[in-house]
């Protein structure tokens, strides 16, 4: 399905009613919104892991601007602001109040925008093997401990100045790194729509991402925050998690490592991983 948001139609899906009969009254379930990873990929990935949270919660899949099926928009949209205000809008023309909001990986950066600029919008937020500073020599070095030196040269490569042959590369010899279990679902990547350009634009030291660093702005957060993350995850090791952590306030944080997981977490643990945002989100 398609709405207008901020002068951009976007893609979205949907799993799950959200008024449900209860006896004489019908009773409302949580709505959680999922903001994928990226950028350059969609909200495929999250299918069909997520699913099951349907039988508890209005489920939103959602294609950010410049991704997947949503519009191109123009590059100069391509930033965090921006796509954290478009979660607000396309809630406001939806209706949807108190959202739960899970992002991980990018979806986490895009996540925390929007939660920092609309502080009193989510009931609660999950973010998930994400950062609000990316500090990329962790990240080069984590690739060289897990993928030796030529994993660890060719995230340098890529991430340090983003090129599409670097990107090629990139996903040969490091993607691989991002789970520590096999896929359980092998066409995962296949079925997603990417955009390379966008992660172009994005990635990479000198670009927005260099630039992000919500570790100030994360104080105004006032809803409860789920933070997970794998203790094997090269690309957003457990240290950033951390990080975020230390930046909100301590009664509404719960961090959680996963011992053995990479940055699939959901792949590597679903049992895990799934009990952990239910339990969090109260979906039962």
């Amino acid at each position: 399905m398609y709405i207008t948001v901020n002068e951009t139609r976007l893609y979205f899906d949907v799993e799950g009613a959200q008024l449900v009969p209860n006896g004489a009254s019908l009773r409302e379930k949580p709505t959680i919104i999922l903001l994928h990873g990226g950028p350059g990929v969609d909200h495929s990935i999250y299918k069909p892991a997520f699913s099951n949270l349907a039988a508890h919660a209005q489920v939103i899949y959602l294609d950010h601007r410049g991704n997947g099926r949503s519009d191109q928009s123009e590059p100069r949209h391509w930033n965090l602001a921006q796509w954290g205000d478009d979660v607000k809008a396309f809630c406001d023309r939806l209706g949807i109040t108190k959202p739960i909001v899970f992002g991980a990986s990018f979806g986490g950066f895009v996540a925390q925008a929007y939660a920092t600029r609309h502080a009193d919008h989510p009931a609660k937020l999950i973010l998930a093997s994400t950062a609000s500073k990316v500090d990329f020599e962790v990240m080069y070095q984590s690739f060289t401990e897990l993928g030796g030196p030529a994993a660890g040269s060719a995230a340098r490569n890529y991430w340090g100045a983003p090129t599409a042959e670097s990107r090629v590369r990139y996903r040969d010899l490091c993607v691989p790194y991002y789970t520590a279990q096999p896929l359980r679902q092998p066409e995962l990547f296949s079925r997603a729509i990417v955009k390379d350009d966008v992660a172009l634009h994005f990635n990479g030291p000198a670009n927005e991402m260099g630039k992000m660093d919500f570790s100030s702005a994360l104080s105004a957060i006032t809803c409860p925050v789920l933070i997970m993350g794998g203790d094997c995850d090269p690309v957003m090791p457990f240290a950033f998690s951390e990080r975020i952590a230390a930046s909100l306030a301590p009664d509404l944080v719960t961090l959680k490592k996963f011992e053995g997981c990479a940055h699939m977490i959901e792949n590597d643990d679903p049992a895990g991983f799934f009990s952990a945002l239910c339990g969090f989100a109260d979906l039962r």
